[in-house]
């Protein structure tokens, strides 16, 4: 990877003349940024604010774009700002799976919407799954076989559906993770044709990719529904986020309860949301520790300091694994890039966007920004102190979003992905393959292009771990 240098312009003073549209690249040809980007995104990008500074503006066709790097424009745009713009093109596509949920819907429906959710992620609640999440860390831990090979990116897919399955549908789906994980994945993958120019008019065509994205977005509703119409038939209670929706009458608007369709969007965003971000970010962890013993060797004396399997109250005795997840997604946020629209023309900084410019923010660009982060490729948990964390701008690291769209589920994540490492770490210290290709994939979320192909390690625990 390439450290960013400090951008030649940054923040510029206002100009006492009119406000203008960001300084930025002009296309060479047409076609020319979308192969650029489709290349290597992160180099197109980090090209972009080295050369232009932290508001970029450029075109593809008629399509305006502004790139925003800055912890200060960057909370403008998610928070202070936030209702000049809508949700960006890559959540509109997403429609073709989501429908109309948390992820893809807008305004007030879906302001009450979250309100109904909102329930199911107090932490008090998450503090009870956290017995299901150490349930099934503690299965995949017994189950692993030392000295074998494993796709550990497929491993953690698997545990964290089985995880979001069991605590936020009281379903048990580890049977079928990896039908399901094979359709999520070929839905997710399909992500960067579904961006092109003219997508939508290719998916109305008989063609053979549109034909197996039916199949796959079929798949994923089959067990949805499945667990919606087994819930109306029990009419049980269980107290998790289905029964929370199932119940839940929409005050604000008829009274009325949830249709199966708008309970599917729902159940069917969260189900995504709720396996495939921490997947990746766990992924990437296992990865970095592979390539860092002194790290390992800190965090494996703070899971054995525990005395025993951990519980839901040991996430406040783990601080160091918390940083090794912070500075994890520090290097790889799940969450790369965050799109919006412009709703109307507002000011950014020293300057005008217009309406309907797609504002494209990035906390992989800003993690990766040695103004806050000095040494921006090396791996430091260290970074993530008290002390250091007052150093720095709030939005400086923003891996869940911000605003009135930040991620609902993530004291569900934070709580998931320490809990889950630190029951594995206990008796696991996996290594990378060797020669294994370690590649970015920017889609949905950023996955490992080749997978990560990891070697089990069975640790030998002396009397005093």
């Amino acid at each position: 990877m390439i450290a960013l240098t400090k951008p030649k312009h940054f923040m510029p003073e206002l100009h006492p003349r009119a406000a203008r549209f960001p300084p930025g690249p002009t296309s060479r040809y047409p076609g020319d940024f979308m192969f650029r980007i489709s290349r290597d995104f992160f180099q197109f990008f980090r090209g972009l604010v080295d050369e232009y500074g932290d508001v970029v503006g450029f075109r593809m066709g008629k399509q305006p774009f502004v790139v925003v790097n800055h912890p200060d424009l960057i909370r403008d745009v998610l928070v202070t700002q936030q209702r000049c713009f809508a949700k960006g093109r890559a959540l509109e596509r997403m429609r073709r799976l989501l429908g109309n949920g948390l992820l893809t819907s807008e305004g007030e429906f879906h302001l009450r919407q979250r309100r109904l959710a909102q329930p199911a992620f107090h932490r008090d609640r998450v503090a009870g799954y956290a017995t299901s999440m150490i349930h099934y860390a503690g299965r995949w831990r017994d189950r692993w076989e030392d000295g074998s090979t494993v796709d550990m990116h497929e491993e953690m897919m698997r545990l964290t559906l089985a995880v979001v399955g069991k605590t936020l549908f009281d379903a048990d789906v580890e049977a079928e993770s990896h039908e399901i994980g094979d359709a999520l994945g070929y839905v997710l993958n399909s992500f960067s044709v579904s961006m092109l120019p003219y997508a939508e008019l290719l998916e109305k065509l008989p063609l053979p990719s549109t034909r197996k994205f039916a199949r796959a977005r079929n798949r994923l509703d089959e067990t949805i529904y499945r667990m919606i119409d087994d819930r109306r038939a029990s009419g049980d209670d269980r107290g998790d986020l289905l029964s929370m929706l199932m119940q839940a009458s929409d005050t604000e608007g008829d009274g009325s309860g949830m249709s199966n369709e708008q309970l599917r969007d729902e159940a069917l965003t969260i189900f995504l949301a709720g396996h495939e971000t921490t997947a990746n970010a766990m992924t990437w962890t296992w990865y970095l520790l592979s390539q860092h013993p002194n790290v390992v060797a800190r965090l494996h004396a703070e899971v054995d300091a525990l005395g025993g399997e951990p519980v839901a109250a040991d996430v406040m005795r783990l601080p160091y694994a918390r940083q090794v997840v912070a500075e994890s997604m520090r290097l790889y946020p799940p969450a790369y890039a965050i799109g919006r629209r412009a709703l109307v023309a507002c000011d950014i900084g020293t300057f005008t966007i217009p309406p309907r410019t797609i504002v494209l923010t990035s906390p992989y660009l800003q993690h990766h920004d040695a103004r806050w982060f000095p040494e921006p490729e090396h791996f430091d948990p260290d970074r993530w102190t008290v002390e250091r964390i007052a150093e720095r701008p709030k939005f400086s690291y923003f891996p869940f979003g911000a605003g009135t769209r930040i991620c609902i589920g993530e004291q569900f994540a934070w709580t998931e992905a320490i809990l889950l490492l630190a029951t594995l770490a206990q008796r696991w210290a996996p290594t990378l393959v060797p020669g294994h290709p370690v590649r970015l994939q920017p889609r949905i979320t950023l996955r490992p292009k080749d997978g990560m192909r990891m070697i089990l390690h069975k640790r030998v625990l002396t009397a005093s771990s």
